[in-house]
């Protein structure tokens, strides 16, 4: 039987695009069920004081939150392709974070380009927060996205640049797993040395 996976996501972060490219990679090898579940950073932090620019950068990338969740309530199970279409456009090929990179991830999975008009409406703005808020609710607000929840423990991260890959990304699920369910861990860090690092 496959283990589920929920894997909760903004479009817009390329940390958690890196760690998503790793769910995937362990999810072939280990036949994993991974449930694609939007986060908005946008909702997260719309009331915390910021720096100016990580506040446009939020901002800006509001819709992606808006149009993964109205893939994720109109075709659910479309929504695991469509990250995958919009994040390579976005991180990978360093496309700019448009309506018209969207439409074009849109398109390429086949799927009506109104849903992006809907989705700036705002029609799926509350389901939006209320995913947020699922994820968070698993793992304390003092933490942002991916976050994974599996066999019973949920997590923040890993994050990691670059994804380990074949074996190699196994045995890191492995050790992430078995870590999250240790009783009274809560956190394991060091400082960042390299940017985002996609494969």
């Amino acid at each position: 039987m496959k283990e589920k996976v929920n894997f909760w996501f903004d479009v817009s972060c390329p940390w958690t695009w890196i760690t998503s490219r790793w769910l995937v990679d362990v999810s072939e090898q280990r036949d994993l069920d991974v449930t694609w579940r939007p986060f908005s950073l946008f909702e997260l932090n719309k009331d915390r004081d910021l720096p100016e620019d990580y506040r446009k950068h939020i901002e800006d990338s509001r819709n992606f939150g808006r149009i993964s969740m109205a893939v994720s309530k109109t075709s659910p199970d479309r929504v695991g392709e469509f990250y995958t279409e919009l994040g390579t456009r976005i991180h990978n090929d360093e496309q700019p974070q448009t309506d018209e990179t969207i439409l074009a991830a849109l398109s390429a999975v086949g799927l009506d380009a109104e849903l992006l008009e809907r989705a700036k409406a705002g029609e799926f703005d509350d389901a939006v927060r209320a995913s947020t808020q699922a994820g968070l609710d698993l793992v304390g607000d003092d933490v942002g996205v991916p976050i994974i929840e599996v066999a019973g423990v949920a997590f923040f991260g890993p994050v990691m640049s670059p994804a380990p890959q074949g074996a190699d990304a196994v045995k890191a699920w492995d050790g992430t797993v078995a870590l999250a369910q240790t009783k009274g861990f809560f956190e394991l860090k060091r400082s960042r040395d390299v940017g985002p690092i996609f494969n």
